[in-house]
């Protein structure tokens, strides 16, 4: 019950104003950081489990798409693109 609620809730909040509008942020973070956050957030959506079960189940696929596109970009800027993809070589 209480995961209906929250997911009611959260596709609410996707669909409020504003939510599509870019946001720019200027931040700095270690490269360690982006390479564990774009590792979380590949494997999360590639969880078929907890997609369907989860939160990320209430996420239209253009956005998933967007989450990833934004983990790559990250890594990108990063210099770590493919040091990330040599890693996921070594997970296979």
């Amino acid at each position: 019950m209480a995961k209906d609620v929250l997911g009611t809730v959260y596709e609410t909040l996707l669909c409020s104003p504003g939510m599509n509008e870019a946001v720019k942020i200027d931040l700095k973070i270690s490269r360690k950081t982006i390479l564990l956050l774009s590792s979380l957030i590949e494997n999360g959506l590639a969880d078929k489990e907890s997609t369907v079960q989860g939160l990320l189940g209430l996420i239209p696929e253009q956005d998933r798409e967007e989450l990833k596109n934004f983990g790559d970009e990250c890594l990108k800027k990063a210099g770590l693109k493919e040091l990330s993809e040599k890693m996921k070589t070594l997970k296979n």
